[in-house]
């Protein structure tokens, strides 16, 4: 059939149109003047992954973005439809790395309604007060990007906005005034996430100035401190809360139990915080639509565990993780339908048994650490578990272990078994677990050699098996996903495998305490860009230490290579902004001098280069290091004066450990140190563990003299504060200012050339534990000033030149002859020898005519000085015991087991795992 003339010609025009759109593009949507800001944007950032989140969930957005194309069709860009205005930028999780400076052109989009930068690294970055002129801004998102700095009060002048998210950045600060401006004139905010934004003067109560439209209000970690307010059933359209790790005290409030169309509530973390049983019964009562509820670090400790068998059938996640509990836990709890995620860790009270069967079947996270809830580990047990991803069960009361059961959780992703006394090898059956990415079985007794199938394990990032008896080689790795590998502690030996240091996002690596690991440190490691933990101490790696180890990585805190035999020199580059706290080439056989570039290292915090063979001058340009609590230079050829010119107004003020003893060094005392070591001069009663940032598990360890016995410090606490300037050639007179340092609990000068009396300003140290002046040119009597140390255990006098009585009483009636010998002109006891009245004849006690074995003449009628040295000698025998048993070597340990899954970054919420191992 033919074609009608009206067709036809239909057909005509309809090509032409068609040929016209194809010949011509239509004009681009995109501003030019938008199109520029951004391509400027795009030019001030590099493009660097982030080793923190899973490779697929970044991606470099910025890099579809082309001149000459229209860019309101880049990824994360978007544009409104008429104008052609950039109203929308998401560049969340898109690599960007740099500094975001105030002139960016970014301020210049000021059409903008929502901002999402969110999960980049704007490190060194302040929260410009520029955010505040987008003034049509309706959606905020800064977070996980590292900003710092104070946030500025202009974020109020954003009206509109519906949603402000500031969390988990560098801890920026948020001023009380910029605080209320915010909550005021937010009026429209339905989103408030500020967690670890630092806002300890904020008063609790202002949070009633919210919107009361408020959903979502998140806090966590900002230092608030105070009660909670009263009045929090105003927010009743909350969903979401989560105040948690702050210091709040007193009472969760009853009118908590308004709240009821909270699905989240979160106030872990705060351990000045109570939960009285009426109020969280009422709680647990009312909130009839909660899904997630945490309320680690709470006291529990007045609440019944079955007053908590109320929960509402719609709860998933329960975490009640330290909070004092006590009694037999209610097995019914066990079977809510939806509960996915239950933590009871840390009750220590906390008794009952875990049912075996009719189980939730949804149930994927388990944590029973450190609680006595008994769990029968068999077939009816595993059968009942299938869904679990997560398992920890540290120091629990597992019954019938058998572990090879555990092969059979297939869907595990991160099983966790340390501290259990577990024996025997490691279950052939675990590499049936081809999910996990973290497995933790330290401090067990697992023997025989570490099962290649774990090197296999295709998803595996975390491994520990520290402090076990595993023995042989350390296989190599199939995979380069290894993100934390821990095996020290063990009776492993030969070289340190090459996949390990082909790790590329490796970031904690200990292989300490092994003794028989040989070989040389490869040069390899130097490639491990994003390393953060190196500890490779004790034991028998030889050659070169690689000289890349100072400058290939900024990231890397921590560098342990002590007691070793390594030769050569010490790294000599150190780069500017690195991360280094701690250092430690200690007990090896460098050489050579110490590197000037080291104070390149501004965040050390601890420095131990002793028992080497370093030929050098004092290292004057340490003093630069503002951080630096730990100087051990001990047991080198170090020489010369230590008493220089000032450099810097502020140097040392922070040493807590400063030893320089066995080296050679002359002159006079470093008085002017003494004038300024601030940290010496007062004391810190806070008994927590010198600790890397970051990593809260991680604590300093040290190997120093401590009261005559060389001792490993597994953990240094901040209390501790020691002088050691012995073995050395210093001349003159100990100054009077070194009483100015009443914190020190241990001073030694020994073995010098100091001449003069001993300084009765040296009684102003009340704290001091330990004293040796011995083997010096010191004269004079011993100052009556002494006595009022009450701390006082160790004292040695001995090998002077001192004369008179020795002072009475407390702490003197304590030591023995020894502390004093070698002081022919000193009398009284303990030496035998009489003290007389000025102007009589001194003499032995001991008659001339006693003979070793006579006790006759020294006897007699009376309580002769062989009874009291008798009576002292059991005193001494029992103190020394006693003070072996305190202050004996431990095993070489210094790595307190990591927080689990640091490297999930990703989660928006972390969980605090407080730790019971010590």
């Amino acid at each position: 059939m033919g074609l009608s003339p009206f067709s036809l010609s239909f057909f005509l025009i309809l090509f032409h149109f068609h040929s016209t759109l194809s010949s011509s593009s239509p004009p681009p949507l995109c501003a030019h003047h938008q199109s520029l800001s951004l391509l400027q944007f795009k030019q001030s950032f590099s493009i660097q992954p982030n080793r923190w989140k899973d490779q697929y969930t970044q991606y470099p957005k910025t890099e579809s973005w082309k001149e000459g194309t229209d860019c309101c069709f880049w990824d994360g860009v978007t544009c409104d439809l008429h104008s052609g205005l950039v109203t929308g930028l998401d560049l969340s999780s898109s690599m960007l790395h740099g500094t975001l400076h105030s002139n960016n052109s970014l301020f210049s989009l000021h059409h903008l309604r929502k901002l999402d930068l969110s999960d980049n690294d704007f490190s060194i970055s302040l929260i410009s007060s520029r955010f505040g002129q987008f003034s049509n801004l309706t959606h905020l998102n800064l977070s996980l990007s590292s900003f710092e700095g104070q946030v500025p009060s202009e974020i109020s002048h954003l009206s509109k906005l519906v949603s402000l998210d500031l969390s988990w950045n560098s801890y920026p600060s948020l001023e009380p005034i910029s605080f209320d401006k915010i909550v005021r004139n937010l009026t429209k905010l339905r989103e408030l996430d500020l967690s670890y934004v630092n806002m300890p003067l904020v008063v609790p109560g202002s949070l009633m100035n919210l919107s009361s439209s408020l959903s979502s209000l998140r806090l966590q970690g900002c230092r608030l401190q105070g009660k909670l307010p009263s009045s929090m059933g105003k927010l009743k359209h909350l969903r979401y809360l989560d105040l948690g790790s702050n210091s709040f005290t007193g009472s969760i409030p009853y009118d908590f139990e308004q709240l009821t169309e909270l699905v989240s509530l979160d106030l872990s973390g705060n351990a000045y915080l109570s939960a009285e049983p009426v109020s969280l019964y009422k709680i647990v009562q009312n909130l009839t639509k909660l899904r997630e509820l945490d309320l680690g670090s709470v006291d529990m400790s007045l609440v019944a565990p079955n007053s908590l068998t109320n929960m509402s059938s719609s709860l998933s996640s329960l975490s009640l993780g330290d909070c004092g509990l006590q009694g037999k836990f209610p097995g019914n709890i066990f079977l809510l339908p939806n509960l996915e995620t239950l933590s009871l860790s840390d009750n220590e009270g906390l008794t009952g048994s875990f049912p075996s069967s009719n189980l939730s079947n949804v149930l994927s996270e388990l944590d029973l650490s450190y609680t006595r809830i008994s769990l029968y580990l068999e077939n009816d047990l595993i059968s009942n578990l299938k869904s679990l991803r997560v398992m920890r069960l540290c120091n629990s009361s597992i019954i019938r272990p058998d572990l090879a059961l555990l092969g059979n959780l297939t869907n595990l992703t991160s099983l966790d078994l340390t501290d259990n006394n577990f024996s025997g090898q490691i279950p052939s059956s675990f590499e049936n677990l081809v999910h996990l990415y973290y497995l933790d079985l330290s401090n067990n007794n697992f023997s025989g050699q570490i099962p290649s199938f774990l090197f296999a394990l295709p998803s595996l990032q975390y491994l520990d098996l520290h402090s076990n008896n595993l023995r042989g080689n350390i296989g190599e790795f199939q995979h380069d996903s290894l993100y934390s590998l821990d095996l020290s502690n063990n009776n492993l030996h030969g070289t340190i495998p090459s996949s390990i240091f082909k790790q590329e996002y490796l970031e904690v690596l200990i292989l300490a305490s092994n003794s028989k690991l040989t070989g040389e440190i490869s040069s390899s490691i130097c490639k491990s860009k994003f390393l953060r933990v190196l500890d490779l101490s004790y034991n028998s790696l030889s050659g070169s230490t690689p000289l890349c180890l100072g400058n290939f990585s900024n990231s890397l805190s921590v560098l342990h290579l002590g007691m070793n035999n390594l030769q050569g020199t010490m790294p000599s580059t150190f780069s500017k902004y690195n991360s280094l706290q701690y250092l430690n080439l200690g007990g090896n056989e460098l050489e050579g001098k110490i590197s000037p570039s080291i104070i390149n290292c501004t965040m050390l915090e601890v420095l131990h280069l002793g028992n080497n063979k370093i030929e050098d001058t004092f290292p004057y340009f340490l003093e630069a290091l503002s951080e630096l609590q730990i100087l051990i230079l001990q047991s080198n050829k170090l020489q010369g004066s230590v008493n220089g010119p000032p450099a810097y107004d502020s140097a040392f003020s922070k040493l807590q450990i400063f030893d320089i003893s066995n080296n050679n060094f002359s002159g006079p005392l470093p008085t002017r140190y003494f004038n300024g070591l601030e940290a010496m001069m007062t004391s810190d009663h806070n008994m927590i563990y010198m600790e890397i940032r970051y990593y809260t598990q991680i604590v300093f360890s040290i190997q120093n003299t401590w009261k005559g016995l060389e001792t490993e410090f597994e953990k240094i606490q901040n209390t501790i504060r020691v002088l050691d300037l012995s073995d050395n050639s210093f001349t003159g007179e100990i100054p009077k200012v070194i009483g100015k340092l009443k914190a020190l609990q241990q001073l030694n000068l020994s073995h010098n050339s100091l001449t003069g009396h001993i300084q009765s300003s040296l009684g102003n140290l009340t704290n001091l534990e330990s004293l040796d002046l011995s083997s010096n040119l010191l004269t004079g009597r011993i100052p009556m000033q002494l006595g009022g140390l009450k701390f006082l255990t160790v004292l040695n006098l001995s090998h002077n030149q001192l004369e008179g009585p020795i002072p009475a009483g407390e702490p003197f009636i304590n030591f023995n002859a020894n502390s004093f010998e070698g002081n022919l002109r000193l009398c009284g006891f303990p030496v035998l020898k009489e003290c007389y009245r000025d102007g009589d004849q001194e003499q032995s006690l001991l008659p001339s005519s006693y003979n070793e074995g006579d006790d006759s003449t020294l006897f007699g009628d009376g309580f002769g000085w062989k009874v009291m040295a008798m009576g002292y000698g059991c005193g001494f025998v029992l103190g020394v015991a006693m003070g072996y048993i305190v202050f004996r070597t431990k095993k070489p340990a210094w790595f307190h087991r990591m927080i689990e899954d640091t490297w999930k970054l990703n989660r928006r919420k972390t969980r605090k795992k407080v730790g019971r191992r010590n």
